[in-house]
């Protein structure tokens, strides 16, 4: 059967197709087939202990991997430029493996103040409880940062942009200043999807992904990823067993599913997006666009220096009006459903309301936050401006 081809060659695009696929393995199988298991037999006392002592090398247990999920996790990490990729079950629970990996009762920790809602809850309602200390930071603090660290400071944990407030952090400023001091840089690198941020190269030990959204790319899975540098696998690895977590087999099949069309998809959505922020950058009833991608963006001329791109993802803040009127216009929208999450073929609006614990958000600009679709962007405009028609009428 042909499939010589070096897996480690070629542009990302052609290794997102093709790596994690090993059709002689599986009867001639184009993609990895849905291996759904708890107990592996061995052929004898000393082939189970060789597995067990390379676990990485062979399949030992249904909650430490299978087939189906290794082929994922080959095509992550190559996609990420890390050492390895451990598969989760959501994005929440990549981002406890990654934080409990690195802290222990007495320990701080920094965290961006523009994270992702439930990383905060992590931090305030469980790791307080533990007695690890957090300290939140501005976002563009870049290398400055060294001056909230302590003795006992052991990971940053980094999100950029934020998946609300859409600033960009410079990270590797921030990792700069961590690596002599053995503190770890962690990242919630969703919103690039890995595609147009390559976090290793820009000094990070661990990359997370919310795999659910892009690399998914259909809404219909849980899952997760976290991708270490060679230093922190083992560590993280073990977290990750200890607290039980694995992906299900049916969602890391969807996961690789997705990600053969995750280049198409990300040009796509960067190209939608980019249209629909820039006609509504020309609005009167929006008061500001927050994409990266613009020069207004907090952050924009380091999105410049270190992204190769933009995704789906952006906000609007919209001039002030009364929230009943905010409501009408969302309720309004037919193509843009209303939901959490985002990354998905459809296009989704979400009201937000920002909280930061270290520097005042105006909330007299109400959020909108906006993830664009595949739809035709003609569709999408014409959606918004009957959505716009509430505002117009205050």
């Amino acid at each position: 059967m042909k499939n010589k081809r070096n897996k480690n060659s070629g542009n990302i695009d052609t290794r997102l197709v093709h790596n994690g696929r090993n059709p002689e393995e599986h009867f001639g199988a184009v993609n990895t087939p849905v291996y759904r298991i708890s107990t592996v037999l061995h052929s004898s006392v000393s082939d189970q202990s060789r597995a067990r002592e390379n676990p990485d090398s062979f399949i030992t247990y249904g909650r430490h991997g299978s087939p189906t999920s290794k082929a994922f996790e080959e095509t992550v990490a190559d996609l990420e430029g890390g050492y390895k990729t451990i598969a989760v079950g959501s994005g929440l629970a990549a981002i406890c493996s990654s934080v409990l990996a690195f802290v222990k009762a007495g320990d701080h920790i920094l965290v961006c103040d523009s994270v992702y809602s439930p990383t905060r809850r992590l931090c305030e309602l469980h790791l307080k409880n533990f007695g690890i200390e957090t300290t939140y930071y501005n976002p563009l603090i870049g290398k400055n940062i060294s001056d909230h660290f302590k003795p006992n400071t052991r990971i940053v944990f980094t999100e950029s942009p934020g998946s609300h407030s859409f600033e960009i952090q410079d990270i590797p400023a921030i990792s700069e200043v961590c690596k002599p001091l053995g503190i770890k840089v962690l990242l919630d690198n969703t919103w690039s999807a890995g595609y147009y941020f390559k976090a290793f190269d820009h000094g990070v030990d661990v990359s997370i992904q919310a795999a659910t959204k892009y690399y998914v790319g259909h809404s219909d899975a849980m899952l997760g990823s976290i991708t270490t540098n060679k230093e922190t696998y083992d560590q993280v690895r073990e977290t990750s067993r200890i607290l039980g977590y694995h992906a299900p087999p049916d969602d890391c099949y969807l996961g690789l599913r997705g990600m053969r069309t995750l280049s198409v998809r990300m040009q796509q959505h960067e190209k939608n997006a980019l249209e629909v922020a820039k006609w509504l950058e020309g609005r009167e009833e929006v008061h500001k666009v927050l994409h990266p991608a613009f020069e207004s963006c907090p952050g924009h001329d380091i999105w410049k220096r270190d992204f190769t791109g933009s995704s789906g993802l952006f906000s609007i803040l919209l001039n002030p009006v009364p929230d009943k009127l905010v409501n009408m216009m969302i309720d309004e929208l037919e193509l843009f459903g209303l939901g959490a999450s985002w990354g998905g073929f459809e296009s989704l609006v979400l009201r937000t309301q920002l909280t930061r614990k270290i520097a005042d958000w105006d909330n007299k600009y109400p959020c909108v936050r906006l993830h664009v679709g595949l739809e035709n962007t003609n569709d999408l405009i014409e959606d918004l401006k009957n959505g716009f028609r509430h505002l117009i009428q205050s």
